[in-house]
């Protein structure tokens, strides 16, 4: 790859979004080396001393510039409505000036920012000590951050009917307000109020909502992601429950967050619970506390919007983690959230705040990537024939071979098919070869390879083939009749093709879109493709009490088929004894393990091109490496070399070995595990090879930020200077003069060019001449 280091020659493609500016003048790296805070760690700050604030819980807290702002809640014994100021620069805390009439003392309220402002909603008031004058309220305040200013907002007309433990937030320059309990019962209507124009505002009737609305509902979070707000669990009456609602505020659709695409054994959603939080950072959701079940956990839950998946935070080593609480606050500064007070065991109240760094990386495009290659159909080099009316589907065999054992057979059977009738077409006689295999023909010479699979219909194929591309599948509508069966088909393919993964998604849907109206339908269908596990789940649906007489009053089951209703009615007749294993369900192999395993040597059979380091061959894949960088899919549709090689530079920098076969983990599978050295190599990677974003560059920094140590001084010494990253030599010279002792017995240094010698020698000098200097002063 032949591009200079220097800024001003370089290119970016422009489908690629890159954080870090350039300059005409600049010849050298830069990493902005500097101080850094340990991603995912817990810190426990100052807490909040008696003198300035009592110990709380249910209170409110809002960020505004550097500073979190706590209002009201209770302290066990009383009502609260002081302002409270933690300053999360110095970390201090004081009481916030304030003037003018606050709201009355009240827990359970909502509060928001807007603009220099922030808004208090309804909530609680009364005496609790003496149990008098309890009542919700439905009053709007404004608090100025700049004067300490406290305003009622006087509203004409309709107003939300007075309520507490509801949800808020600002949207397109209104308030929102959701649910929450009135003191009889519990709601679910949502009321908007512009905050623009104070003179002129007015609540605006409860708007009308579509789709999956929440269950009227009580003491839960809510949260702002993509322009949709968020609800997560919360207490519904008696029922507790885990499901995550998204609510669109253009069209007021309801949407709830499906967990059928979540497999057995990967991280689920978090449990039913209610008084936790949950807050927004760039395209995810943490859930943080609340009771869950009679318990107070303390895991941090991470929902991705994009992928649609949660997982469980693992905290830093040095994390100081908070104890489990409940109806704590939870407010958001740059890239940490902080958490304040809340009941923790024994109903003792919390002064206590706590800081959670966020770790701010691009997200992984590996599962994107793959799956444009799908859409697209570039460099397709296999085509399946399906079915008698032979459909044809493209794909690359280095996706498919590597997803799938049943397909890989298919493919070498066809290739031996293909070479055997190319020998016979030129007459040639020759014993070389005879195992057969890709590799066998050039790759610049390779036909498109057919292959033919009469067992497979080309719509559910399709589908198949977006699995293996991005390990997931595009769900239907849930529940339509034709769009489940399609999924069958799918579950059919899976079965016949050894998918387990795919075999546990088409399950988890088709169970979970069974419902009274397809129930018969899909029974039928299962009994026909003999899908037993998927017939029992219907079976034992139909007999169920509070479903069996809608199913068999419908015109469906009239038309079932004999053996089908005898099964029925025996089944409602007599039970079946239900069977428990005990034996884990096997998930199969993700897109990540499948390619890494076909990295290592499981694709050696399939590469089409070979990679030069510096002069030294590494087979690779056309299509993996199209899909993941924009360099590569440039040149292959473009001016693909001749002889199928590529040399391999960073730059006018080639990079060692090591550094390579870490890039190349990039590209196959997303890993950016890496040994220090090899970031600073791979640190301008994504800019010359054009990823799709700079996810290993933040990981590169990082990695170099936190694991330079004296053991590897040496050897980042040496990437710095190769690579003309300035500061992070800089840096790696003040560890060597500082622990010169250390380093001095350390082998590595006796193999270290002239120049760099005659760097740490100056250095050395430098930092002696500073410290005589300075001891010489103190003389004076």
């Amino acid at each position: 790859m032949l591009a200079t280091m220097s800024c001003k020659s370089t290119k970016v493609a422009p489908s690629v979004d890159f954080d870090h500016s350039c300059s005409d003048s600049v010849e050298y790296l830069t990493l902005n080396f500097g101080p850094f805070e340990t991603v995912h760690r817990w810190r426990r700050l100052p807490p909040c001393d008696e003198f300035v604030g009592a110990r709380r819980s249910k209170h409110t807290v809002v960020a505004y510039r550097d500073a979190i702002y706590v209002f009201g809640g209770d302290n066990g014994k009383n009502m609260l409505n002081d302002l409270l100021r933690f300053d999360v620069k110095d970390c201090s805390w004081c009481r916030a000036f304030t003037t003018g009439t606050p709201p009355a003392p009240r827990y359970h309220h909502s509060a928001v920012v807007y603009g220099s402002s922030m808004f208090v909603f309804g909530g609680y008031t009364g005496d609790i000590y003496s149990n008098s004058n309890l009542k919700n309220k439905n009053d709007l305040f404004e608090y100025k951050f700049a004067t300490g200013q406290w305003t009622e907002w006087k509203v004409e007309g309709s107003l939300p009917v007075a309520r507490s433990a509801h949800g808020a937030t600002v949207y397109s320059d209104k308030l929102w307000i959701f649910a929450g309990y009135d003191g009889n019962a519990r709601l679910n209507d949502m009321w908007t109020i512009n905050l623009q124009d104070r003179e002129h505002a007015c609540w605006e009737r409860p708007i009308e909502q579509s789709g999956e609305i929440p269950p009227s509902c009580c003491n839960f979070p809510v949260a702002v992601c993509r322009d949709k707000m968020f609800v997560f669990s919360g207490q519904s009456g008696a029922k507790i429950t885990n499901n995550l609602f998204q609510f669109e505020f253009k069209g007021h659709m309801w949407t709830r967050i499906p967990t059928e695409h979540l497999l057995r054994g990967s991280p689920p959603p978090p449990q039913r619970r209610y008084g936790h939080t949950m807050v927004a950072f760039d395209r995810q959701l943490y859930v943080f506390g609340g009771a869950a079940d009679n318990t107070l956990p303390n895991e941090l839950h991470c929902y991705d919007v994009d992928s649609q998946s949660w997982e469980v935070i693992h905290p830093s080593m040095d994390s100081e983690m908070p104890s489990g609480r409940l109806f704590h606050a939870a407010a958001v500064i740059q890239d940490a959230m902080y958490i304040f007070g809340g009941t923790v065991d024994n109903n003792v109240r919390s002064g206590e705040m706590y800081r959670f760094q966020f770790s701010c990386y691009p997200k992984c495009t590996l599962h994107e990537d793959y799956g444009k290659l799908w859409e697209n159909r570039q460099f397709c080099d296999v085509e399946f024939i399906l079915g008698e009316r032979e459909e044809r589907v493209l794909g690359h065999i280095a996706i498919v071979t590597a997803r799938c054992q049943w397909l890989r057979k298919k493919i070498l059977q066809a290739w031996d098919r293909q070479r055997q009738k190319t020998k016979q077409d030129s007459c040639e006689e020759s014993d070389e070869g005879a195992a057969g295999g890709p590799r066998d023909i050039p790759a610049s010479n390779r036909p498109m390879l057919e292959v033919s699979i009469r067992e497979a219909e080309a719509q559910p194929f399709e589908v198949l083939m977006q699995f293996l591309y991005t390990d997931k599948i595009q769900y239907p509508r849930r529940g339509h009749v034709q769009d489940v069966l399609l999924i069958m088909d799918v579950y059919k393919l899976a079965l016949s093709f050894q998918l387990s993964r795919l075999e546990q998604l088409c399950v988890q849907y088709i169970e979970a879109s069974v419902d009274l109206q397809n129930v018969l339908s899909v029974c039928e269908n299962a009994n026909k493709l003999q899908l037993d596990q998927l017939k029992e789940h219907c079976l034992n649906f139909v007999v169920k009490e509070s479903h069996f007489n809608q199913v068999i009053m419908t015109k469906e089951f009239e038309r079932l088929s004999t053996p089908l209703i005898v099964e029925i009615v025996r089944r409602k007749q007599q039970p079946p004894l239900r069977l428990y294993s005990d034996q884990p369900v096997d998930i199969g192999t993700s897109l990540v393990q499948d390619m890494k395993a076909y990295l290592e040597g499981g694709g050696l059979e399939f590469c089409d091109i070979v990679l030069l380091l510096d002069g030294q061959p590494r087979p690779a894949h056309k299509a993996i490496l199209a899909a993941r960088s924009s360099y590569f899919e440039a040149m292959f549709r473009s001016f693909m070399p001749v002889d199928g090689q590529v040399n391999i530079s960073i730059g006018e920098m080639v990079p060692s070995k090591q550094a390579f076969e870490s890039m190349l983990r990039y590209i196959y599978y997303g890993d950016v595990n890496m040994p220090p050295e090899d970031s600073l190599y791979l640190f301008a990677a994504p800019y010359y090879y054009g990823f799709s974003n700079n996810r290993l560059q933040a990981y590169c920094k990082q990695n170099l930020e936190m694991n330079v140590t004296v053991e590897n001084v040496l050897q980042i010494l040496e990437a710095a200077d190769k690579t003309q990253a300035l500061d992070m030599k800089k840096h790696c010279l003040h560890i060597i003069v500082h622990q010169f002792i250390k380093v001095s017995k350390l082998p590595n240094l006796r193999s270290l060019s002239q120049l760099l010698l005659l760097d740490i020698i100056e250095s050395l000098a430098t930092h002696i001449s500073d410290k005589q200097c300075a001891e010489m002063g103190s003389d004076i």
